[in-house]
């Protein structure tokens, strides 16, 4: 335990009673300067931590954080976060990063999780907004034994957690706009990107990016998204809990992953097809071959969409952009 964490233990074992300087310089063998030293940091870090002459510090508001010392005791996954946890306070992308960490040999659930992303990747090369402190940024290492031809499934598994944790973290009614986009009354409030690695024999790794707007102000928004954003607090989710709701996110996602692998991938197919804001709708489709516009039939078994044209051609697509067109009734 580095004196930066054993410190912050002391602290949240006397929650927001105060524990003198010369209280934690004694018990942890440092000089009192070394304390304060390392107080300054925790402070920059984005803990709320009072000093005063003759009390000492004390953490006088729970801390929103995502570094592993606040998620991992909660954690009730298996494998997602146990092992590898790597948190930035600010990197370019956490997909990025778990991109070298996958190359490199890092095993299966490994998460890559930060407070601001500079540089934050959507689909299509698109950016994603990423400000301190105000959305959850994740990246998770996956390692498949599927065959290429499911490997679409993985984002559908994914989009599934997504929108079970803010069902279950956050009350909200989510749906699903194939394949990448979680939505709010049609505005975007969370967004996929999953990337992949693949040879002859199969799936080397997958990086399952996640981003999800928890404290945004509408306002702060960039102007130009495609589609209009959201956020918790935007939904009038005032006291959402980032920690809580990465937890949830990881439960989830890792017990999806799990029905996938055990071959019961019609589980989370079904839900998908409940969350669906596509099935049924009037789609315009921007695919590999061109565009598609019909009306969204289903998804498959391997998570493609099934389109059927005006002329009542059936068309199975495995990605492209798609936009919901207005009713023509």
């Amino acid at each position: 335990m580095t004196l930066r964490e054993a410190v912050l233990a002391a602290l949240k074992e006397n929650q927001r009673d105060w524990v003198s300087g010369e209280a934690l310089s004694a018990s942890l063998n440092v000089s009192r300067t070394a304390v304060w030293k390392q107080v300054k940091t925790l402070i920059a870090q984005g803990y709320v931590i009072e000093s005063a002459p003759k009390k000492g510090y004390r953490i006088s508001a729970p801390a929103d954080l995502l570094a592993a010392e606040e998620v991992c005791p909660g954690l009730a996954t298996e494998v997602f976060g146990k092992q590898d946890y790597f948190y930035y306070r600010e990197i370019d992308s956490t997909n990025n990063r778990a991109r070298i960490l996958a190359s490199e040999g890092y095993p299966e659930g490994t998460v890559v999780v930060a407070e601001m992303q500079t540089a934050g990747r959507g689909r299509r090369g698109r950016s994603w907004y990423s400000p301190l402190n105000q959305g959850i940024y994740v990246s998770v290492i996956l390692r498949p034994a599927l065959p290429l031809k499911e490997i679409s499934r993985i984002s559908l598994i994914i989009a599934v957690a997504v929108a079970e944790t803010m069902e279950s973290e956050l009350s909200l009614q989510p749906r699903i706009k194939w394949p990448n986009d979680i939505l709010i009354d049609n505005k975007k409030i969370a967004g996929i990107l999953s990337e992949a690695v693949t040879d002859m024999d199969g799936i080397e790794y997958v990086v399952a990016g996640i981003g999800l707007n928890i404290k945004n102000r509408v306002q702060d928004f960039p102007d130009d998204f495609r589609t209009a954003a959201t956020s918790a607090l935007a939904e009038n989710v005032g006291s959402a809990s980032r920690v809580k709701v990465l937890q949830g996110l990881l439960l989830r996602l890792e017990q999806h992953y799990q029905q996938l692998l055990a071959g019961k991938f019609a589980v989370t197919l079904a839900k998908a097809r409940n969350l669906s804001l596509v099935i049924g709708q009037d789609v315009c489709l921007e695919a590999v071959n061109g565009v598609i516009v019909g009306k969204a039939m289903d998804i498959d078994d391997n998570g493609f969409l099934l389109v059927c044209d005006h002329q009542g051609i059936t068309h199975t697509v495995m990605s492209g952009e798609i936009s919901v067109l207005a009713s023509r009734e």
